[in-house]
């Protein structure tokens, strides 16, 4: 089992950054794939970006790519997702994953293990 915990949330304008950080903890960080979700209010959680176990996959929802970068650090155990351009519509419960696999792609059914989130809210 793993234990998750995000950082990095806060206010910002639109046109803004944000980088947000995700510390794992428990069983071996690089045996996970990891991925970032985001539920908005009122709003079904979807799926933002995952990252295999060695980094060198990655795969983005269409609304954030070229916007948004998922990267891992496996010596320091964390993931981080580097937000640029942020919009109104990027607010969010942004929620940390992750699954004892190796795949990067879609995961329409959400991850094995989840963090309790960190919020995200652009102003226009």
């Amino acid at each position: 089992q793993v234990q998750l915990v995000e950082s990095g949330g806060g206010l910002v304008q639109a046109g803004g950054s944000l980088r947000l950080s995700c510390a794992a903890s428990g069983r071996t960080f690089s045996y996970y794939a990891m991925g970032w979700f985001r539920q908005a209010p009122g709003k079904e959680r979807e799926l933002v970006a995952t990252i295999n176990r060695s980094g060198g996959s990655t795969y983005y929802a269409d609304s954030v790519k070229g916007r948004f970068t998922i990267s891992r650090d496996n010596a320091k155990n964390t993931v981080y997702l580097q937000m640029n351009s942020l919009k109104p519509e990027d607010t969010a419960v942004y929620y940390c994953a992750a699954d004892p696999s190796n795949y990067s792609g879609n995961y329409p059914g959400g991850m094995r293990y989840w963090g309790k989130g960190t919020l995200v809210t652009v102003s226009s």
